[in-house]
């Protein structure tokens, strides 16, 4: 196979860029680098379609690498011919090479393995070739060996049986029909794994009440649907089946290997349908609810990393002090105020959820407020987040602070207080005073704070638990690496995590910079990277440009602009007709036209935050409660989350309502992700409310409607 071709067709790209795309992995040059830098050599393409592409070449190789093996094997065996090669230099899939393989390759002991060491594959050969001039019973005759265990001739038959049950099983031909049959017509079915008085005692049942009796067509079952049933398998509550075309698929295997000799037809029969009962079906059915699972982890990770890079790329609040906290019953509300630059200047612990002691909490909380002139007050929505937000709108009503509260995602804080970089950044603070800290500094600089917990404990997306953990975890790192160099870090005041995440730089170049910080004071301009342990000129190459130095020697040291492009920016800055098409002046300084205008944007705007373009949170001085909500209210919220089959919206009754897919929008829609993204803020009608199950139905389709 000709991969770089492959490529090219797949991606509908120029055989030049898939060329130089390809050269410019293989010299380790990381994607955002390539992205960014490399825009003349890529046609301009962005992180997350170099991303794809990168993926889909190590497949290919890995498929080269496949068929290779796969061959050699063939060759030392003896079983390699023209025709065999031939075909598997055609195949385009792993799947396709392993059905062409698996006739030769080494196999357990089975029925047929045994049968085969009775002395049976020739019975079963004159079988199957079905040119018999005599019936079955007598060609058995001769295999009958007392020596060999075959004491019958429905011994030997029954051998030779299982022998061609495994060989039509093993033929690709046979598992593709089988397996292309099945996608199409086949049925998933699922039902109770257990009797109703026992299922009624476990609460995780309720969970899973519409699959108790359900069947769906395979073809066209939905991801979240796929993952939920696997959720309900795996916990011992769904019984799950897949239905196949029985009859359909044993009529067109019929065609494919019984011949009209009236000596072999219904033992070939016989044989057909026992292969395909006992060795194709379940092992397609595996295939299949395989391949279900892969597509929906797919989908499920993609629509996570969507919601990821949302959240991380959420603008942040700079230049404000921050009051947080951390809601809880049992421990309290444990507070910290954080300044503009994300130091703690003061921290504490009230009770906001005991009726008594919510007078006392507000007369702590209020000074805290005003000694630090404390802008906004950030609320945890964890455990006793309700009670808490009550107290602190009480308090902003009854003394006129000018604060405004929001209540910002905890997920992972509390993973984050417990880890080691938690402790060495507070190391005099307790676990709980650690996550009110984080809970502040992640509304100030939701990216610079987020990076320093597991992406999968953010918890921004759906049946994160039920997946493979490695693959989603590479995938949001790579979200992660993305947001991080699109806004680039000050290298003066960047955390390790966050450092780690810049193009080419390793946790260990990472605390080698921190360790030269603290040893030779603030960077003073790029150049002055090289000097770090470790960090030679390929890193420098790729994280320079995505380093930021505020107040540094070079102004240039403060954009985006590559050191390999100062020149040709400080030409720029001196050329006297800059009114001039960016493509003549780009031809003149010996430049290609993407990066001169990228270079042109960065000193526009020096020192410019990509975020700062979105909307600001949104902010609040008065709570509502579920109760307070009727039919037809408008209102405006925070999406707090995406699914596939909706997303949930913060309107600040404490509980998240969800707007389906269908009420996302008044155009078709295929993925909620078309319409929305985490942290959008949105008007929403309130379509339905269920106070006993907290269960808030809205909807985005709204016409000339104002919010409330």
């Amino acid at each position: 196979m000709n991969i770089l071709a492959a490529l090219t067709n797949e991606f509908s790209l120029a055989t030049w860029q898939v060329e130089n795309i390809v050269k410019l992995i293989d010299e380790d040059n990381t994607i955002p680098f390539i992205a960014r830098y490399r825009k003349e050599a890529t046609g301009s393409m962005d992180d997350q379609q170099l991303r794809l592409l990168h993926e889909r070449l190590v497949y290919l190789r890995n498929l080269e690498e496949r068929k290779q093996a796969v061959l050699r094997s063939l060759e030392e065996h003896g079983h390699l011919t023209d025709e065999l090669s031939a075909q598997l230099l055609r195949a385009t899939t792993l799947t396709e090479v392993e059905d062409i393989y698996r006739p030769y390759r080494p196999k357990r002991r089975t029925r047929a393995t045994i049968a085969e060491e009775k002395g049976l594959g020739p019975l079963a050969d004159l079988i199957f070739e079905q040119d018999l001039e005599t019936d079955i019973y007598s060609a058995a005759m001769p295999f009958i060996n007392p020596e060999k265990g075959v004491e019958t001739v429905e011994e030997a038959l029954a051998g030779a049986s299982d022998i061609i049950a495994e060989r039509i099983s093993d033929d690709p031909v046979c598992r593709t029909l089988a397996r292309d049959m099945t996608q199409k017509e086949g049925i998933i079915r699922t039902s109770a794994a257990r009797k109703t008085e026992e299922a009624d005692k476990d609460k995780r049942v309720g969970v899973y009440d519409m699959y108790l009796d359900y069947h769906e067509p395979i073809k066209r079952i939905a991801g979240h649907r796929v993952l939920a049933i696997n959720r309900g398998e795996k916990e011992g509550q769904l019984k799950v089946a897949l239905e196949a075309p029985i009859d359909e698929i044993l009529n067109g295997l019929h065609g494919l290997f019984v011949r009209n000799n009236a000596n072999t037809k219904l033992f070939m029969e016989e044989a057909l349908a026992d292969s395909y009962k006992r060795l194709t079906a379940p092992a397609v059915e595996r295939e299949i609810r395989s391949d279900l699972t892969e597509k929906a982890e797919e989908g499920a990770i993609k629509v996570f990393s969507e919601n990821l890079r949302q959240l991380l790329m959420q603008p942040p609040v700079k230049g404000r002090t921050v009051l947080a906290i951390d809601p809880g019953f049992r421990t309290g509300c444990k507070l910290a105020v954080v300044n503009e630059t994300g130091m703690v200047l003061e921290t504490g612990v009230v009770y906001c959820t005991i009726g008594k002691e919510t007078a006392a909490a507000k007369s702590k909380l209020a000074p805290m407020v005003t000694a630090h002139s404390a802008d906004i007050i950030a609320i945890g929505n964890g455990t006793a987040s309700r009670e808490t937000e009550l107290v602190v709108a009480e308090l902003l009503r009854e003394t006129g602070l000018t604060a405004q509260y929001i209540i910002v995602n905890e997920a992972g804080a509390s993973v984050y207080s417990a880890s080691p970089l938690a402790a060495e950044e507070f190391p005099d603070f307790d676990v709980s005073l650690r996550s009110a800290a984080s809970i502040g500094r992640r509304l100030q600089d939701p990216l610079a704070e987020l990076v320093k917990i597991d992406p999968r404990s953010i918890g921004v997306g759906q049946y994160q638990h039920d997946m493979n953990q490695k693959r989603l975890g590479d995938t949001l790192s790579d979200v992660v690496e993305d947001c991080v160099n699109a806004v680039g870090v000050d290298l003066n005041t960047a955390s390790p995590s966050l450092l780690s995440y810049v193009s080419g730089v390793s946790a260990t170049v990472a605390k080698n910079i921190l360790t030269y910080r603290e040893e030779n004071g603030k960077f003073q301009s790029r150049k002055e990277l090289l000097k770090v342990k470790k960090l030679g000129p390929k890193t420098f190459e790729q994280c320079a440009g995505f380093m930021r130095i505020p107040g540094g020697k070079n102004p240039l040291d403060n954009t985006g602009v590559h050191p390999e492009s100062y020149a040709v920016a400080e030409k720029y800055l001196s050329y006297e007709n800059k009114d001039s098409k960016v493509a003549e002046i780009a031809k003149e300084l010996s430049v290609g036209v993407p990066t001169l205008s990228d270079i042109i944007k960065e000193l526009k705007k020096p020192g410019r935050d990509p975020r700062e373009d979105l909307p600001p949170p949104m902010l609040r001085s008065d709570v509502m409660d579920m109760k307070d909500l009727t039919e037809g209210m408008v209102l405006q919220g925070t999406v707090r989350n995406v699914i596939d089959f909706g997303a949930f919206v913060d309107i600040g009754v404490h509980q998240d309502g969800l707007v389906h897919i269908s009420q996302l929008s008044d155009r078709f829609i295929k993925h909620p992700l078309e319409a929305v993204s985490v942290g959008d803020v949105v008007k929403v009608k309130v379509l339905s409310v269920d106070i006993d199950k907290k269960r808030i139905s809205l909807s985005m389709k709204l016409k000339g409607e104002h919010a409330k």
